[in-house]
Formats: structure tokens, C-alpha cells, sequence
């Protein structure tokens, strides 16, 4: 009798066993498909925003959602728009006071994001109600609702597409604006496309992993895979793949370590990252 054979099948059995148990319940699976598409997307745009030297820009919208999340539930519209909402008007202030002074770009988004925040804290405050918004702060992927999991999976969906569609033209305008501008490209035009997609990401990532973490997912994956390589196709694979990674590894922390989905993923992308890191400090200390 071959027993390790034996052994090896029934370590496949258990192997198996503990990727399906999680994936028997149809919420694992929701949670699992659109923590993948969320951390997909807002890994292709922290390529962009760590090349374009804008990885404060994430920290900046994100936060600055807040108020809209709680103007939408006191008018009782879709937290979602109340989001986009104000994701596009940090964006536009942003844009504009860039442009019309002479104010750094990363004082800027303090000030604008510092500013809204404060704005969201002190509505909450007034806020007498039995519904805990702390949610929409660190996300809440294993009880997102259907009509929530296809919004983010179709919004975040168009989003990744239209990007790598017109990934050139970004990196063209993340790397080279100069060159950009001198051919003739529409510099301003796409300047706010960008900022509106990022708005976008962030809103649509919100049920997901909340303000509070996405910011770390816009900036992590692509600071690890710069780390890796300065070939910008080979980053974009490489931060997706992070991602990728990093979800499914989180999802299913959460089911079997009983622990919050969202911070997770946060977590096992920043265990990446310092692994990649202190990999490439003990190579440069062999050498």
C-alpha cells in the first residue's frame, strides 16, 4: 500500500475542502467577486497615481465623500450619489483653486479634504439616529445588498475599461504632460476625466473596504509593483495580481479568522509590500 499517496490525497481533500466550505454561501461569494473587481480596479489607477506623484490625491477624495454619504441618507437618496456627488465637487476645487493659484498641489488637497472631513464629522454629530454610518468608514463587503454588489461591479467594471482603452493617453499625461500638451492633446479635458474615474473608483469601493481603507488600496498595489519594475504594462500586471491576491486571501481570512473583510485586504497588500521591500533591501545588502 502506497501511503503516501494516501497522505497526498487526502491533503488534496482537505486543500480543497477549504477553499469550497466559504464558497457554499452565496454572500462568501458576492463578497469574494466584488472585492476582486474593487481591488482590479483601484490597482490599474494607483499605477497612475503613484507615477503622476499623486497618491495623497486618493487620501484627498476619499475623504472628502464623507458629507455627501451623510447628506444622502438625511434626504434619503442612494449613499452612492451623496458620494459621487461630493468626489466630484473635492475634485473640481482641487482642479480649480490648482489653477488659479499659485498654492502647492498637495496643499491644496489638505486643505480641501481636511475641510470636507470636518464638514462630514460635524453633520454626523448632529445626527440623532439608530443607523450606524460607521460602515460606510471601513466597508462592509459581507453584507452588501445584490442591488449594491451590481452597482459596484458595473460601475468599477466601465470604469477598468475605459482606462486601459485610453491607458496611453493616461500615461502620456501621468508621465509627460509636457509632451502631452506640445501634440496637442486636450490636457485639461484630460485632466478631470481622470480625476472623475478616480472619483468614481472610490465612490463605487466605498461598501467595499470604506473611505478609511481604499485610500491604501489606491496607493499599495502600485507602489509595490514599483518597487518590482519601471516597465508600466509589467506594473499594471503586477498590482492586479496584488490584488487579486490580496482579496481572495482576505475574504477568506474573514470567514475563517472571524475578522473585518476590508481591513484584511488592507492588511495582506501591506504585508506584500514590506516582504517585496525587505526582499530587495537584503539583496542590495548581499551585493
Amino acid at each position: 500500500m502506497d501511503f503516501s499517496a494516501i497522505i497526498n490525497t487526502l491533503s488534496d481533500i482537505q486543500i480543497i475542502g477549504f477553499l469550497i466550505e466559504p464558497l457554499q454561501y452565496q454572500f462568501m461569494v458576492k463578497a469574494l467577486i466584488v472585492s476582486i473587481i474593487v481591488g482590479m480596479t483601484c490597482a490599474i489607477l494607483s499605477c497612475y497615481l503613484i507615477l503622476k506623484g499623486w497618491a495623497l490625491l486618493g487620501d484627498a477624495v476619499s475623504h472628502a465623500v464623507l458629507p455627501g454619504v451623510v447628506f444622502a441618507y438625511i434626504l434619503g437618496v442612494p449613499l452612492g450619489l451623496g458620494a459621487f456627488v461630493f468626489a466630484m465637487i473635492a475634485v473640481f476645487l482641487i482642479g480649480f483653486i490648482r489653477t488659479n493659484s499659485k498654492i502647492k498641489e498637495d496643499a491644496i488637497m489638505g486643505i480641501v479634504f481636511t475641510t470636507l472631513f470636518a464638514l462630514g464629522l460635524v453633520v454626523i454629530s448632529k445626527i440623532v439616529s439608530s443607523i450606524d454610518l460607521t460602515h460606510i468608514l471601513f466597508g462592509e463587503v459581507l453584507g452588501i445588498s445584490d442591488s449594491s454588489a451590481w452597482f459596484t461591479a458595473i460601475i468599477l467594471g466601465l470604469t477598468s475599461a475605459i482606462i486601459l482603452i485610453f491607458r496611453k493617453i493616461f500615461l502620456v499625461f501621468c508621465f509627460d504632460p509636457t509632451h502631452a500638451q506640445s501634440v496637442g492633446l486636450p490636457m485639461t479635458f484630460i485632466n478631470y476625466a481622470f480625476l472623475a474615474l478616480l472619483a468614481i473608483t472610490i465612490t463605487g469601493s466605498i461598501q467595499t473596504v470604506g473611505i478609511i481603507l481604499v485610500i491604501a488600496m489606491l496607493i499599495t498595489p502600485g507602489s509595490t509593483a514599483f518597487l518590482i519594475t519601471k516597465r508600466f504594462p509589467t506594473m499594471l500586471k503586477i498590482a492586479v495580481s496584488i490584488s487579486v491576491i490580496s482579496s481572495i486571501i482576505g475574504v477568506y481570512a474573514s470567514w475563517y479568522f472571524d475578522v473585518e473583510t476590508g481591513g484584511s485586504i488592507v492588511l495582506t497588500q501591506g504585508l506584500i509590500f514590506l516582504a517585496v521591500f525587505m526582499y530587495q533591501k537584503i539583496n542590495q545588502a548581499q551585493t
